[in-house]
């Protein structure tokens, strides 16, 4: 499918360049027309080509959920389609509110930096400086870092290591939840207060932890299909609870919030360069369930192929999400959805998503390869 993709891009692309070319010596081959006038061109592209690829996927996969593609704060695609309370069949719509589970972990990863950034810690330090339970030996030496990027060691539901310190990844929710200690102790603020702040800061006035959360469009999360459902309890208080915690999984958003993060987490308006350059650096490796090897950053995953993208995959029972960024388009991807049928399997429960980043990320490569091609050939 995405070969066909490719080869139908670049015969489109090059009826385009000629309509461009026409174009662009009317104007005396200025520059800003030529360039406008490619922008618009690749823009059309992919708002059709995200509509016929994805709009498919909805109809493969009866697909519950909100899928949004924004580049550059312009919207390229949006779909949402399903309901966000199944007993009532009341409808999903722009305002939803889902559990984004472990996409929480990066907004922890940033309150961590922030706090670096105003000299309340290094992410260097021992956790034992901060929390007495590391302080036996087995854990004295495990760093902020390495609970950053799931490298400590430690178990999520019994104590003792994994590995030692800073050798192997070990996804830990544990890891996370002390996180949140880490930054109220050193804040003086509650882990809430501190993401209230951050999500004033940002503009993202629908988001919410499972603690504070206003009620309001909620997404609620189901197990099963349409046809067959069964609500998942106590939710999202449930979130807030040791086992998933809200550093490591309690939070909840919207689409729209989530593209106002990205925009604004990955142009350096929320933490300095020094501090993102930090949050993406893959100082670690993971084998993911569903979409394979990857690097790991700080709360966030890399890939280790083109196209450069920033991701973070979100489940907890019922909610399945996946968020991306394309640094080269500034292009955001958000997709959420809130009903999962775990008799087929995690795989099963991801299909859609990662079909839809297989789309995004082939038509990315398509997009900067023509957009490089472009800066070295004058029309």
């Amino acid at each position: 499918m995405f070969q066909k993709f490719s080869a139908s891009f670049a015969l489109f692309f090059l009826f385009s360049l000629f309509a461009c070319k026409a174009e662009a010596e009317k104007v005396v081959n200025k520059t800003a027309e030529r360039n406008a006038i490619i922008d618009s061109t690749i823009t059309v592209f992919q708002k059709q080509l995200l509509k016929s690829q994805i709009d498919s996927v909805f109809t493969k996969t009866n697909f519950n959920g909100s899928v949004s593609v924004h580049q550059n704060g312009k919207i390229l695609y949006e779909k949402i389609n399903g309901f966000e309370n199944f007993k009532n069949k009341k409808p999903l719509d722009s305002n939803s509110v889902f559990a984004i589970a472990s996409l929480s972990k990066q907004f922890t990863a940033v309150l961590i930096l922030l706090q670096e950034e105003n000299g309340k810690l290094k992410t260097d330090d021992f956790v034992s400086k901060y929390l007495k339970e590391f302080e036996p030996k087995q854990f004295e030496k495990i760093t902020i870092k390495e609970l950053l990027n799931h490298t400590s060691g430690i178990r999520d539901f019994d104590d003792g290591l994994h590995s030692k310190p800073g050798e192997e990844f070990n996804y830990s929710n544990k890891g996370f939840y002390n996180l949140g200690k880490i930054i109220e102790i050193v804040s003086g603020k509650s882990y809430d207060e501190n993401l209230n702040e951050l999500f004033k800061k940002v503009g993202m006035n629908h988001s919410f932890t499972a603690n504070n959360f206003d009620g309001k469009h909620f997404a609620s999360a189901y197990l099963g299909t349409a046809k067959n459902f069964s609500e998942v309890p106590n939710m999202p208080e449930r979130l807030s609870a040791r086992a998933i915690s809200v550093p490591a999984g309690g939070i909840l958003s919207t689409l729209n919030n989530l593209h106002r993060w990205n925009n604004a987490l990955y142009t350096g308006k929320i933490i300095n360069q020094a501090s993102l350059k930090k949050f993406l650096e893959q100082s670690a490796e993971r084998e993911h369930a569903i979409l394979g090897k990857m690097g790991y950053g700080f709360g966030i995953m890399t890939n280790f192929a083109q196209p450069t993208a920033y991701f973070h995959t979100g489940y907890v029972k019922g909610s399945a999400s996946l968020s991306i960024y394309y640094p080269e388009s500034g292009t955001s991807v958000v997709i959420l959805s809130n009903i999962a049928d775990e008799s087929r399997g995690k795989s099963a429960v991801f299909i859609s998503h990662k079909r839809i980043k297989e789309i995004t990320e082939s038509l990315e490569n398509a997009t900067v390869s023509v957009k490089e091609t472009l800066k070295k050939t004058a029309l």
